[in-house]
């Protein structure tokens, strides 16, 4: 493997801005890794040809630079659209939809200077912390390749671990920017609710679960990359101003830290995960932070039964289009069709009543953070499962009653839009990784970097590789 590519995405920037690396350097680096490894892992997908690629760098070397991104190869969320580039969203029906141009986060992204090499791989739809879709199949786990990747970037994650990528997107709704991350041994961000615009097609006002954000190897590359893909788009409401780029060397002593582990007992959590957890976190304490135990601060059944019902209405929602076309309700994932009947069937006081308890959990958790500057939860509740198994059946002998119990550890954040970090939180037993979500107050992201970047400076795994490099 090329030694350029073990650099982070800000210090290839650094190299690329100074001539001493070219971005033809870079991309042919670049290709020669996905050649040699994306073909057992199934991460990146819709690949542009290699020597087209190749002239756009030149093109890079011979143009005065966009923006930190420029000549950096990256490959974008199936979920997204990038001109040029099918937007399959793991289903067939839309397998050859070409997107005729860029969404608005893909065209920041573009205009920074960053060369789109492919589409990193999604579940159909995005539904689901686990990679797998009948348009290009499932993507391994690098660690174990008879493993889940986790989701729904998990294409996105495996990239980034093994080198094919420096800097990624992806999105959020239920884990899926944190999940892979986790299992992936790399850092996943979801920012606060509003900082990153979707897209105008459709309602701009109601449904505020799902969010785009970065994943990167550091925190400083997710620091960069969400200042890129921040700011408000003026067509739709709810916007935040642009993430600042900031110093990430404060000093972290005195900060409080509450764990909350599995709330209470209300989570099953596979064999060995939940004490990993709280080990991990406890290495806060050599920065000089005050780490807490914390009992459950809300009943975790109101927060679930809030979660499904204003996730299935909202899944319902962007569903609706596909499902009115004769024939594509029979040709997809069940659980598709799950969520969109649910959705369907609501009334509107049933949202009503979901979203007050959302409004009400709000609040609790915004009283939290009076006393505590973050709360911290494991990232998922299982490690990395087989990946033939469409989801967890069981934990620790409780049946999951749908297909994505096994991730209810992400709910309290996603929610009501709170800003989080998924920390790398090293390996288990068997040798596979997890993370650790790292939380906080709405529109506290700086704040959760600086924590994360004092995370890092501790870890004594960051540069562990995985079989396949």
């Amino acid at each position: 493997m090329s030694d350029l590519l073990e650099n982070d995405a800000t210090a290839l920037s650094e190299l690329l801005s100074t001539g001493q690396v070219s971005a033809t350097e870079l991309m042919s680096a670049t290709l020669d890794r996905i050649a040699a490894v994306n073909p057992c892992l199934n991460a990146i997908v819709s690949m542009a040809d290699p020597d087209a690629l190749l002239a756009a760098a030149r093109m890079a070397d011979a143009t005065p630079r966009k923006g930190w991104l420029h000549g950096i190869p990256m490959a974008i969320k199936d979920l997204a659209d990038a001109a040029g580039f099918a937007t399959t969203r793991g289903t067939p029906f839309h397998a050859g939809s070409i997107a005729a141009a860029d969404d608005t986060m893909v065209a920041r992204l573009r205009a920074a200077g960053a060369i789109f090499v492919g589409k990193t791989n999604t579940p159909e739809f995005g539904l689901g912390s686990h990679t797998f879709n009948p348009v290009f199949g499932p993507t391994l786990n690098p660690y174990d390749r008879s493993r889940s990747a986790g989701g729904s970037s998990g294409g996105a994650a495996v990239a980034l671990t093994t080198r094919m990528l420096a800097v990624a997107d992806g999105s959020d709704m239920m884990g899926s920017l944190r999940n892979p991350a986790g299992w992936n041994n790399v850092y996943g961000m979801r920012p606060s609710w509003g900082l990153i615009p979707g897209e105008r097609d459709g309602d701009t006002f109601l449904h505020q679960l799902a969010t785009l954000g970065p994943l990167a190897r550091t925190p400083r590359d997710l620091a960069a990359l969400l200042a890129t893909q921040s700011g408000p788009d003026h067509l739709q409401p709810h916007g935040l101003p642009a993430f600042a780029p900031l110093s990430l060397g404060t000093d972290l002593r005195g900060k409080r830290i509450g764990w909350l582990g599995n709330w209470g007992g209300a989570w099953p959590m596979d064999d060995g995960l939940l004490e990993a957890g709280a080990a991990a976190i406890c290495h806060l304490t050599d920065l000089g932070c005050f780490v807490e135990d914390l009992p459950p601060p809300f009943p975790a059944d109101a927060l679930w039964d809030s979660w499904i019902t204003l996730r299935s209405w909202s899944v319902a929602a962007s569903l609706a289009a596909d499902m009115a076309v004769p024939g594509v309700p029979e040709t997809i994932k069940p659980e598709a069709i799950w969520e969109y009947e649910r959705g369907m069937a609501m009334s509107a006081m049933e949202v009503h009543r979901a979203s007050v308890i959302r409004s009400k959990w709000f609040a609790t958790a915004t009283a939290l953070f009076d006393t505590y500057d973050a709360l911290v939860l494991p990232s998922a509740q299982v490690w990395p499962f087989p990946v033939e198994w469409r989801w967890p059946q069981t934990i620790g002998g409780m049946t999951m009653d749908t297909y994505h119990r096994w991730m209810e550890v992400v709910v309290p954040v996603s929610l009501i839009g709170l800003p989080c970090v998924c920390l790398p939180a090293g390996f288990g037993p068997t040798g596979l990784p997890h993370g650790l979500q790292l939380l906080g107050p709405h529109q506290s992201d700086g704040a959760l970097l600086q924590l994360a970047q004092g995370w890092e400076s501790l870890r004594s795994d960051a540069d562990r590789r995985p079989p396949v490099v």
